[in-house]
């Protein structure tokens, strides 16, 4: 059985799976994230830069260490989604999903390959039937694909009951940042119009019987406060936080053992 197949069976039996964000294409990272006992990583193509080239290393080297290369393409573009499948990502995100018309091209593209165009289109809204023979076709085809919609704005809340809604999307991501910001609540995290409204996020979305996660980049407490509230696809943190926030802190001891100065450090953001 393929991770992918591994990833959807955990789902279906309704355990929650567990990823984290990769940007760096050093080649020891799948190991590393094997031993770490996760079941797939999170590649952002939308604020990293990383070609094709990069991409398609990554994915092929975490898949052969079974773990699923879920990759959020930079716009709602469905040949970028067939891109990074072709390139080995068993999942795509696509990022500010803000209306239903997005999320069918998400699943044409993602379901659906390789068909395109106007027969597509058709095929999608109704106005002309599939024949039983490609539809069986295209399902085995794109059988291991996972469709997930970010949605991260007040639009895409206003319309979640119908971006929801639409067949053959499996999961949402929610994007805290910008949700946060959308509200005019920028990294207000606590604060309770934005929990508010990652709580409807969460709530529609199980309601819709689909799957949701949810991804922060500070506490670990962040991540079971949302789980105990729905979430069951959990996305920590990214690479290089992780790195800066136990170095940071080594560093420290370290420094204040040997009564050295601990002030140096210019206290920035990181945000994907």
């Amino acid at each position: 059985m393929s991770a992918k197949n591994i990833l959807l069976e955990k789902l279906e039996q309704g355990k929650n799976v567990y990823g984290t964000c990769i940007t760096s294409t050093a080649p020891m990272w799948p190991g590393a994230i094997k031993s770490a006992g996760l079941d797939f990583v999170f590649i952002d193509t939308e604020h990293i830069p990383l070609d094709r080239n990069e991409l398609a290393l990554l994915c092929q080297n975490f898949k052969s260490n079974n773990i699923v290369p879920i990759v959020r393409i930079p716009s709602p573009d469905a040949y970028r989604a067939c891109q990074a499948i072709d390139g080995g990502a068993a999942g795509i995100v696509v990022p500010y999903i803000e209306s239903k018309t997005q999320v069918v091209e998400l699943i044409g593209a993602v379901k659906y390959r390789p068909l395109k165009g106007e027969l597509l289109s058709a095929y999608l809204d109704g106005t002309k039937p599939m024949p039983d023979v490609l539809k069986q076709y295209t399902g085995n085809f794109n059988c291991n694909n996972i469709c997930i919609a970010n949605i991260e704005s007040v639009p895409a809340i206003e319309r979640l009951d119908e971006i929801l809604s639409v067949p053959g999307l499996d999961a949402v991501f929610i994007g805290p940042h910008d949700l946060s910001v959308s509200l005019g609540l920028p990294e207000q995290y606590d604060h309770p119009d934005f929990e508010r409204a990652v709580k409807t996020i969460i709530h529609t979305t199980r309601k819709k019987g689909l799957h949701i996660g949810i991804h922060f980049s500070l506490e670990p407490e962040r991540q079971i406060k949302w789980v105990k509230e729905g979430a069951n696809i959990i996305v920590h943190s990214f690479d290089i936080a992780l790195f800066l926030q136990r170095l940071k802190h080594d560093m420290h001891v370290i420094k204040t053992a040997v009564g050295d100065d601990v002030s140096s450090g210019d206290g920035a953001k990181l945000i994907v």
